[in-house]
């Protein structure tokens, strides 16, 4: 049971990573099409709003996020070109990163260690990113295989 399961692992392991980012993305970004359902709405839109100077309102801004989400999440599970998909990626986790910046009455209690409930959110973000860079290198070494 053991050796089948390393086994499986092993020639999954990718494949699973870039599933499970995948299904995250589609999930977090089902869930904006719905107002009042994502506990990250209020804080995405003030974000968005601060992004763009005020130019994208809040209904048009969280449908916009709900359709980048979703489209990552699918691109994450069913397509095999992840470079595009890598920096679109990264693009959406720099923009969600902001609000420590920028909204920093919203995400920490006391600056810069103890956070709210939406800094934990927001940092549980560095794991997307650092898997993105596993699965970046992981795409090239496949690539440079074939």
């Amino acid at each position: 049971m053991r050796r089948a399961t390393v086994s499986f692992l092993s020639k999954h392991q990718f494949k699973l990573l870039r599933y499970s980012i995948g299904i995250l993305f589609i999930w977090f970004g089902m869930l904006k099409f719905f107002p009042g359902v994502s506990p990250a709405e209020g804080l995405a839109t003030d974000t968005i709003r601060i992004l763009s100077f005020g130019l994208i309102q809040k209904a048009v801004s969280i449908k916009l996020l709900a359709i980048l989400e979703l489209g990552l999440g699918v691109l994450l599970m069913f397509t095999k070109e992840y470079r595009f998909t890598f920096w679109l990626l990264l693009f959406h986790m720099a923009c969600t990163l902001t609000p420590l910046f920028v909204l920093t009455e919203v995400t920490f209690k006391v600056v810069p260690f103890q956070l709210t409930i939406e800094g934990q959110y927001i940092i549980k973000n560095f794991v997307i990113i650092c898997a993105a860079f596993v699965l970046l290198f992981a795409h090239r070494r496949e690539s440079y295989a074939e």
